[in-house]
């Protein structure tokens, strides 16, 4: 009788270790969809791993039983060490360190922006990668399904419109034409044969009304002279400027996608601007940094013009164009999106200019964005840059900002300011010099004595006062 307490508590202690249990294992317990798991896979993992052998990183195929058996980690270490493996490592985890040691201590890419949920269908996918891409390539076929049938759907009801509109020109045409030939009948029933005396002398009185007033005729073609020449000054003033110059490129890229919904820095790209006179063109084997795993564009935004113009009838139809220019850029650089390799046949992207100083002109972007940085991103925040308000630019502006305009904002990218040398000239004379930058306190040290000595401690200096409008600045 008296060892049934015990054997109560021993059962008590099984019930505990029971619950422990069943609760740390539904923690690595992964539900997800593979089909999105795929997706995720694509876009984000096929520049180091592959589904089978080894390539930068591990093989992705039994990756959850793999560090379970090989370290004794699941769920949670995988989604640490997917988040932020550096930070994973630097918290003493001695299974991170044998991966990171493992694999030539290749770091890593941290994946912060991905969710939970995302990351589990990852893992649910690399259980079984098959049945993923099979569950991707159904959704995506049954969401083509939907969409032809909605575009069936909305072109019944355009070609019902298309043909009230032809019937409505068609009444109008024929009224048009009735009323043509009711004011022909007209004309015949009032034209007379003949004129008569008073008809001739009506007719032939215009030469004596320009006698009489030759003082008053001269006075009107002397202003119609001058508007004359005065239209003919402005036309040569507006030669070579080219402000909303927006051509048509050979591949569509939409700086509004890239450096404003993705939040590319604009030097990313035009890498050359802080090092050199021009800015450059990116090479397309940039682009691939990323465009090796983003093949097609799965983007929420769209441009609605597109397809309010009536070049494309829904938003899908857009962003499979964004995907064709995708592939038009892997025909360029010579790239295979189903083997992940380059074929070694490549063809040159004949990109339109849009930005070019004449050959008088010397202009340096270096200069302007790594010594003028500070003064003119304060001048963008004060909005006494030239234009400051039809660029109408945000608070967080790049230095790129303005001259260029928001790219942000931009499609394909036009032209936003003149560049004419008054707007040049304006902006020197309107923005301060930045007296605590490095370059110019030790290049300009005697000369800013001096501007303090003239303008005192406190003036504002701007950029005329250190030489900006001396011609041989940019004309040499």
């Amino acid at each position: 009788m008296k060892a049934r307490p015990f054997y109560k508590l021993q059962f008590l202690n099984l019930a505990v270790f029971l619950a422990i249990f069943s609760f740390s294992y539904s923690q690595d317990d992964i539900t997800g969809d593979g089909g999105r798991g795929y997706d995720l896979f694509q876009a984000n993992c096929t520049a180091c791993h592959q589904i089978d052998g080894t390539f930068i990183g591990p093989q992705i195929r039994g990756v959850v039983d793999r560090v379970k058996e090989e370290g004794g980690v699941g769920r949670e270490w995988l989604h640490a060490w997917i988040k932020d493996n550096k930070a994973l490592r630097e918290s003493g985890d001695a299974y991170a360190i044998q991966v990171f040691e493992q694999y030539n201590r290749q770091e890593m890419l941290a994946f912060p922006s991905l969710t939970e949920q995302d990351i589990d269908d990852i893992l649910v996918f690399s259980m079984d990668p098959e049945a993923g891409q099979a569950a991707f390539e159904q959704a995506k076929a049954d969401a083509a399904a939907a969409a032809a049938a909605a575009k069936a759907a909305n072109s019944g009801g355009d070609g019902a419109a298309a043909g009230v509109v032809i019937v409505g020109f068609f009444i109008l045409a024929v009224l048009l034409i009735w009323i043509l030939f009711r004011l022909n009948a007209l004309v015949k029933l009032t034209r007379a044969e003949e004129l008569t005396a008073d008809d001739e002398e009506v007719a032939f009185s215009f030469a004596g009304f320009i006698n009489k007033y030759e003082k008053l005729f001269r006075v009107a073609l002397a202003v119609l002279v001058f508007l004359a020449l005065y239209g003919v000054w402005n036309f040569m003033l507006g030669i070579g400027v080219d402000k909303g110059y927006e051509p048509e490129q050979p591949i569509y890229f939409s700086h509004q996608i890239h450096a404003g919904v993705q939040g590319i820095d604009c030097q990313y790209c035009h890498s050359s601007a802080k090092y050199g006179k021009v800015s450059g063109i990116p090479s397309p084997d940039l682009c691939m940094n990323c465009h090796k795993t983003i093949k097609e564009y799965r983007g929420d935004y769209y441009e609605e013009y597109l397809v309010e113009s009536g070049r494309f009838s829904t938003p899908d139809e857009v962003k499979a164009f964004y995907t064709g220019e995708i592939q038009k850029m892997y025909k360029a650089v010579g790239w295979d999106p189903d083997t992940n390799n380059f074929t070694g046949e490549q063809r040159p992207i004949e990109w339109v200019r849009i930005h070019n100083m004449p050959d008088f002109v010397y202009f340096s972007h270096q200069q302007h964005v790594v010594a003028g940085e500070k003064a003119i991103l304060q001048a963008i925040a004060e909005g006494t840059i030239p234009n400051a308000e039809e660029l109408d630019l945000p608070g967080n502006s790049q230095v790129c900002f303005a001259c260029h305009g928001d790219v942000t904002k931009m499609d394909e990218l036009q032209m936003a300011n003149q560049f004419t040398m008054g707007w040049c000239i304006e902006c020197h004379r309107t923005t301060e010099v930045d007296m605590s930058n490095e370059y110019n306190s030790q290049y300009y040290a005697e000369l800013h004595e001096k501007l303090k000595k003239e303008y005192g401690d406190g003036a504002k200096i701007t950029v005329d006062a250190i030489g900006g409008l001396e011609c041989g600045k940019c004309h040499y």
